[in-house]
């Protein structure tokens, strides 16, 4: 879903955003010609319905990276189950991984690419 780009606005010219705005960093380029030549790409999806699972996971066997935001179907344990369960099968079947990286967010990984599950913290 393509997001339009907040309103900036140049004061001593300097540029600021105006209040409940914001940018949008991907507008300025064709997603197209962003992935052109790599070899994987980060992709984000949202899981609306354990339906849009099957599309999604085959990116993984395509060898990219995806973050799902699956907040529509959380307050079903039924459907979290079974799509944590498809997920862990994916990444098996990939040689990969699937972890939980934040509420209502799970990293889906290809061959060859692990989670780490510890965070970075830093130093005091």
């Amino acid at each position: 879903m393509m997001r339009k780009s907040g309103i900036l606005r140049r004061h001593h010219g300097a540029e600021t955003l105006e209040e409940g705005t914001f940018i949008d960093l991907g507008a300025t380029e064709d997603p197209n010609e962003a992935l052109a030549g790599a070899k994987a790409a980060v992709r984000f999806a949202e899981i609306l319905r354990l339906d849009d699972l099957h599309a999604v996971t085959k990116l993984a066997y395509q060898g990219d990276i995806v973050l799902l935001d699956y907040t529509s179907i959380a307050n079903d344990p039924v459907a979290v189950r079974r799509m944590s369960a498809d997920l862990k099968n994916v990444a098996r079947d990939v040689g990969g991984d699937v972890a939980g990286i934040a509420k209502n967010l799970l990293c889906l990984t290809p061959q060859g690419i692990r989670v780490d599950r510890q965070k970075i913290r830093p130093e005091l």
